[in-house]
């Protein structure tokens, strides 16, 4: 399965799916492979669930658990302030492919799981001072180490609360090459799903966003609520690439499971693909794409012929009026053909501007 991370779309319908282990307590926690976490959770009525957290690529209930005999220093941290603690609430702010975990015990902590670029995990206190992270990293406009204070990343577009007006402004002064782009990037949508929009919304992807028409706007917004909604109760659809929340359209599931969480625990992101597979991915990528594009001129020969049979069938009547209209214009020139050409009712439009002549035959 080549998928290794989940774009701010599909982190919404985890997170949507993960509220069922609100309220549920710490019961221990590990630290799995490189830079995998599993928390271990006892919700009372329902039992043990284990929460697979994978900074950088997505997180999910899972059924595995493979503990390292030796505990990191972090997974130490996270054991000695979050043993024993409530999970108060589990939530993605904004659209951002973050998670953030709010936990009570004597005080309350956050822990803080950024799923994008290389990840993190970040342990802060009430105010988000910093106790210890994962990775200590320094970026351009914060720092991430024990004793400092933890910033969000600057907001992105939040595409669950865009309003029509808001949307239809953003594409219109959009300056990407076509639709989708800028519906993956100004939107944050990501390819997949800003393809889905427009397919949904029937709307041609290429399109320059400057270019779109009005209706067209208002499609691809109902299309966006729609993606939006169907988020509100995901499923796992496994496709040979991918994993979405709701079908793609055109496209036929491998499998499809009854939470999305369960699709996604299917994917092992420390698995190396082999370069082999991986060019046979593309051929088979490439094929589609010839197959497509074969039945698409087989159409446009099929529905030409038949142009051409009508035409042969109605020969003799168009060769005679071409030569009348040839009289005409040689004696008038083209602006006496609008008179002359009254009386004949197969003539349905004139075009003297473009100098054509549509026939109903």
């Amino acid at each position: 399965m080549p998928k290794k991370s989940i774009s701010s779309l599909e982190l919404t319908a985890l997170v949507q799916e993960l509220q069922s282990v609100v309220h549920s307590k710490i019961s221990q926690i590990y630290h799995q492979q490189d830079k995998e976490i599993l928390l271990q959770l006892h919700l009372p009525g329902t039992g043990q669930r284990l929460l697979r957290i994978i900074p950088g690529k997505f997180l999910c209930l899972t059924n595995k658990k493979e503990t390292s005999l030796t505990p990191t220093g972090f997974c130490m941290q996270l054991r000695k302030h979050l043993d024993g603690a409530f999970l108060q609430s589990l939530s993605q702010p904004g659209s951002e492919r973050i998670v953030v975990l709010v936990l009570e015990k004597k005080s309350t902590f956050y822990l803080i799981i950024e799923l994008f670029s290389k990840g993190n995990m970040v342990l802060t206190d009430e105010k988000y001072t910093i106790i210890g992270v994962l990775e200590q990293q320094t970026w351009k406009d914060r720092t991430i180490k024990p004793g400092e204070k933890y910033l969000f990343p600057a907001a992105a577009v939040d595409w669950k609360r865009l309003s029509e007006k808001e949307f239809m402004a953003m594409l219109s002064k959009s300056d990407k090459r076509n639709l989708a782009t800028s519906l993956a990037t100004d939107i944050g949508l990501g390819g997949l799903y800003a393809e889905e929009v427009c397919r949904r919304a029937g709307v041609d992807k290429t399109v320059l966003p400057t270019a779109i028409l009005l209706s067209d706007l208002t499609k691809l917004y109902a299309s966006l609520r729609t993606l939006i909604t169907l988020l509100a109760h995901p499923q796992g659809y496994i496709y040979s690439e991918t994993i979405t929340p709701f079908p793609v359209l055109g496209a036929e599931p491998l499998r499809i499971t009854t939470t999305y969480n369960e699709a996604i625990d299917t994917l092992n992101p420390f698995q190396a693909v082999s370069p082999y597979e991986k060019r046979i991915v593309q051929w088979q990528r490439t094929i589609a794409g010839q197959e497509l594009a074969v039945v698409e001129l087989q159409g446009r020969i099929a529905e030409n012929t038949a142009k051409g049979e009508q035409i042969y069938q109605q020969y003799a009547t168009i060769s005679k009026l071409l030569e009348l209209i040839q009289k005409i214009k040689e004696a008038q020139g083209w602006s006496g053909l609008t008179t002359a050409l009254q009386p004949y009712k197969k003539i349905k439009h004139l075009n003297l501007k473009n100098k054509r002549i549509t026939v109903e035959l």
